[in-house]
């Protein structure tokens, strides 16, 4: 088989990338190990404990251990199925603060300021605001990906809005629009219903276009004369290879493209020496740079039985299913997630860096109730921790997972910033607006007041929140610790780009789905020798990171 473009993962970045490749009329193929995306575990927005937690949709990675967080492995899932993590996630979307794709810029991903990325923002969304007075000027309608809101009517998500305001913070409509800090309304990929992952989004449509699918495991990018012009792939138990026309794109997600590149010669020199690979590109930073946001959720008792814990029974759940199945509504429609909060830790700091997800039940992300019963919970956690990891290679096997160890809270400022976190939300939860149904802290519980004793429950508590990019870092091309260009081209090697959440130099506020979509459509682009023309008016930008401070 060959086709002009390879496209490796058929996840957020991939999906993306083969739709707009495939509407330029070219020929693609997409290579994806994972299987189907159907079924209501997927496809039921409430639902969104279940795919992350099987082996059917999932990697199953682990970190190693994690020396500041007591030697624990953390979770590490990633979608294997199509649509890539867009199929098991959150469903949140969030798209960053203008300030982030700036420091980008900065960090010499030259065209990359947020200026820049809007455009494709705005292509890639059909946002369904449902009347809450979107600005046209900061959004997009009849994009591929659908965004909407739930419907936000249980009483607690009305609360931590109102809460947050009467703590001192800042009430904003719209956080991907034209000022991110403050409490307000979650967008989510759901439409009608139903999970809107890149798969529906991108994938099936470029199939329409003529992009094949292949279920296959990439073993390595076949690079003769320092040029990638094809894939080998394990199929049916048997070895073939891919032959690329034009070039080779790689977006297999922030664990996987790494291992790749360096499973193809791609790395640091001394790394792949020690696993018997011939080096075709001495690139030192491959794999190195891994970056993830960590989250605790901090858990209060609720005194009236409005949340979610009513349906935590086998009734209950027979009844969401039933709902959704027969319907696509009631509580299995929506995410749950639909207030958040993007604040600044303390006066001084340029712009938000904690983010909040606020859920209407004490509940943990393998699906594990609160003993006490009915509760609600914040997520909270810092957006831009100095802790940075690495992916290296357990061997030149194809079929081992890669070697994860993001070095968690290596840094003192990650124990204060987590510290002000769990204190900044006790404060939210003391006030008025959540007096007629909060009850007692279930955790940490209020007994933990001193920094020791938030220390040992960070340490036992801190969790993934599973954002993790940075792992071939997008830079200028004279950096040795640059993996690609400002267009996603492999520095050392033609015909090779990367095309997902490695190459974020810096990770975003929030999640990154939304962010990891926009690289696949902003880098189909640059491969086919066009772009959107940036916003030319600067100050424009300013409002959404100059906002006011608490």
């Amino acid at each position: 088989m060959q086709a002009d473009y390879i496209v490796i993962g058929a996840g957020s970045g991939g999906c993306a990338m083969a739709y707009r490749l495939a509407e330029a009329e070219k020929s693609v193929i997409v290579i994806e190990h994972g299987g189907s995306d159907w079924g209501p575990f997927i496809n039921m927005p409430g639902a969104l404990s279940y795919p992350m937690n099987m082996k059917r949709y999932d990697w199953g990675y682990q970190t190693e251990p994690e020396p500041h967080l007591g030697g624990r492995r953390l979770a590490c899932p990633r979608g294997k199925v199509i649509g890539g993590s867009s199929s098991i996630n959150g469903m949140i979307y969030v798209r960053g603060h203008a300030r982030d794709f700036d420091t980008w810029r900065d960090m010499g991903a030259d065209g990359w300021a947020y200026a820049d990325v809007l455009p494709y923002y705005k292509r890639l969304e059909d946002w369904h605001d449902g009347g809450h007075g979107g600005d046209p000027a900061w959004r997009g309608q009849g994009g591929p990906l659908h965004v909407t809101r739930g419907k936000r009517d249980n009483p607690l998500v009305q609360a931590w809005v109102k809460a947050g305001e009467q703590a001192g913070y800042p009430v904003t409509d719209d956080y991907n629009g034209h000022q991110q800090e403050g409490v307000g309304p979650f967008d989510m990929t759901v439409w009608q219903g139903s999970r809107w992952s890149a798969a529906k989004a991108y994938l099936r449509p470029a199939q329409k276009l003529g992009a094949q699918l292949v279920r296959a495991l990439a073993r390595k990018i076949v690079i003769k004369d320092g040029r990638a012009v094809g894939v080998e792939i394990e199929r049916n138990g048997k070895i073939e290879t891919l032959s690329a026309n034009a070039e080779v794109i790689l977006a297999a997600s922030s664990l996987n493209s790494p291992k790749l590149l360096m499973l193809s010669g791609i790395g640091p020199a001394a790394h792949l020496a020690e696993h018997g690979i011939e080096v075709i590109a001495d690139r030192p930073g491959v794999g190195q740079n891994l970056q993830d946001h960590l989250e605790l959720y901090i858990q209060q008792a609720a005194t009236q039985p409005v949340t979610l814990a009513k349906y935590w029974n086998l009734l209950g759940k027979a009844y969401v299913g039933a709902r959704w199945l027969f319907g696509r509504q009631g509580p299995g429609a929506t995410n749950q997630f639909e207030s958040c909060g993007f604040i600044r830790s303390k006066a001084g700091v340029e712009y938000p860096d904690i983010q909040y997800h606020f859920l209407p039940i004490a509940v943990r992300y393998d699906g594990q109730v609160a003993a006490e019963g009915h509760g609600f919970q914040a997520h909270v956690g810092p957006m831009r921790s100095p802790s940075r990891g690495e992916v290296t290679l357990k061997s030149s096997d194809p079929n081992d997972d890669p070697r994860i160890f993001f070095n968690y809270m290596s840094h003192d400022a990650d124990w204060e910033d987590f510290r002000t976190c769990i204190r900044l939300t006790r404060e939210i939860f003391g006030q008025e607006a959540f007096a007629p149904y909060r009850g007692h802290e279930i955790q940490p519980g209020d007994a933990a007041q001193s920094d020791a004793d938030l220390d040992d429950f960070i340490r036992e508590h801190a969790e993934s929140a599973y954002h993790p990019c940075g792992t071939c870092r997008m830079g200028a091309a004279d950096d040795p610790m640059s993996v690609v260009d400002p267009q996603g081209r492999v520095i050392g090697v033609d015909g090779l780009r990367v095309a997902d959440s490695s190459i974020f130099p810096q990770i975003t506020n929030g999640n990154l789905n939304a962010p990891s979509i926009m690289v696949g459509e902003k880098i189909s682009d640059h491969v086919l020798g066009k772009s959107l023309a940036p916003v030319n008016d600067e100050p424009w930008i300013h409002p959404n990171w100059q906002g006011s401070q608490r």
